[in-house]
């Protein structure tokens, strides 16, 4: 399953990045996800695959923060990357006119570029908020990787300042990224609502006053009677005076 998910995401980039049609925005963002989905994994895979191999479950303190840092990061980069490629949907979709001038390779590496700051500073303030936290020597993780509201519930000092920035750091991005989404596909939805609208009401009048209009003349002039009888009849009005 590991090497699956790294060749997967790896042919995806590749693929964006070799053929030139793939240059959008959408791509962009959608690289950068496989991006982060390789290193979200390669964080604890890696390590479980050397703990079975090797029959052994520990892990050290140093690669023990290095592993809560990373999941967080990644974690924190995987639901911004969704929200922005909510947002290109929005934009290309409900204002495509706009699109272009808005969704300009500059802004998209900003966008991806300031996500990737403010999570590397939340993700490292988690880090040395852990940093003044003792544990006892031996201690025991029930889960199969180092995951921070697991490792705060084992420690031996107190972490009530620890849940309460997780909590927060948690909670806001994560009403942040789910409010985007979700504006996001309701107003695409409201959009493709009145496209499908405007739709209708044109094909009603093409089908109520265009085609009761076009009918006599598509059909009656393709016959040589009908072209007759009204050659005979205008020449009758044109002599009649």
């Amino acid at each position: 399953m590991y090497l699956v998910t790294v060749l997967g995401n790896l042919l995806i980039i590749l693929a964006i990045f070799s053929d030139s049609h793939l240059h959008t925005p959408m791509y962009f963002f959608l690289s950068n996800l496989s991006f982060v989905d390789i290193c979200f994994t390669s964080t604890m895979v890696p390590k479980i695959l050397v703990n079975i191999q090797a029959q052994r479950k520990d892990i050290s303190y140093t690669e023990f923060l290095t592993q809560v840092y990373f999941f967080m990061f990644f974690v924190g980069m995987d639901n911004s990357l969704l929200t922005m490629m909510a947002y290109d949907s929005f934009m290309a979709i409900c204002h495509p006119l706009n699109y272009m001038i808005i969704m300009n390779p500059h802004f998209c590496v900003f966008l991806v570029l300031l996500c990737w700051l403010i999570i590397f500073c939340s993700s490292l303030l988690h880090i040395l908020l852990m940093k003044r936290l003792s544990f006892s020597v031996g201690t025991k993780i029930s889960h199969f990787f180092c995951e921070l509201a697991q490792v705060l519930k084992v420690a031996s000092s107190d972490t009530l300042i620890n849940n309460i920035v997780l909590l927060v750091a948690t909670a806001l991005p994560c009403v942040f990224s789910i409010t985007g989404i979700l504006f996001s596909y309701s107003q695409i939805v409201s959009s493709l609502m009145k496209m499908s609208s405007s739709k209708s009401t044109v094909i009603s009048v093409m089908y109520t006053v265009v085609t009761p209009m076009l009918n006599p003349f598509i059909y009656s002039l393709r016959n040589k009677d009908v072209k007759g009888t009204l050659g005979r009849l205008l020449s009758r009005a044109a002599s009649g005076p």
